[in-house]
């Protein structure tokens, strides 16, 4: 609690005269452009890895960047805080990208690989949104040299774009080129970001090439719906 304290008063001090006009914007209404669901871990820290302001994301973050599927049966059913804030960020915000960002050594991921110990109820019945990525990996061929907790993690970005792209709202504007879902992976030890490219089936670094491929495929996607 010391540290955080002494950041306040310490952004107190050095907030400039055009970042309070920003924020002062900001009061008045938001843009975001992505909505960016990431775990909850300290260690994974968005607006830094991106170099974001305030106001560029809609952010939601729980234990395994976990988004409940839309159950088709039952569409209207109520999915809970994650669902809520990916409605909110698609219908009333108007966000153009939806982000999954996974990241290595995911306490989650471990949990639902080797179990929770009794007494963690609340976890276990949150963990049970990634039990179809555990049934997915056990089926999966293993050709990766990751870890088994980094192989499935980085398979729960691709599950979660999945329950991501299951609700209505979300398939409207997809059909529409209105909206894109991306999957990105965070590797602590090497301070690296990694996108999924769907072509090559893998994830790779985001460097300057990397990044401006991607950025020519969404225009290319979006210029023809689709």
């Amino acid at each position: 609690m010391r540290k955080l304290l002494q950041g306040i008063v310490e952004f107190r001090k050095n907030l400039q005269p055009a970042q309070r006009e920003v924020f002062a914007k900001l009061a008045l209404e938001q843009k975001p452009d992505s909505f960016f669901v990431a775990c909850s871990d300290s260690r994974v820290v968005p607006n830094l890895f991106a170099s974001t302001n305030p106001g560029d994301l809609f952010v939601l973050r729980n234990v395994g960047n976990l988004v409940p599927a839309c159950l088709p049966d039952r569409p209207e059913e109520p999915r809970g805080s994650a669902a809520a804030a990916l409605e909110f960020s698609v219908k009333n915000l108007g966000v153009k990208d939806v982000v999954i960002c996974g990241h290595s050594e995911c306490g989650a991921m471990r949990a639902l690989l080797e179990g929770l110990p009794g007494g963690e109820p609340h976890l276990q019945d949150w963990l049970r949104h990634g039990e179809a990525t555990l049934k997915r990996v056990a089926q999966a061929p293993n050709d990766s040299a990751l870890s088994p907790v980094n192989r499935l993690s980085q398979l729960n970005v691709l599950v979660q774009i999945e329950h991501v792209a299951s609700y209505p709202f979300v398939k409207e504007r997809l059909a529409a080129g209105e909206l894109m879902i991306h999957g990105w992976w965070f590797d602590i030890a090497r301070a690296e970001v990694l996108a999924y490219e769907p072509e090559e089936r893998r994830f790779v670094v985001v460097e300057e090439g990397v990044a401006e491929r991607i950025l020519a495929k969404m225009e290319g996607r979006r210029g023809s719906k689709f």
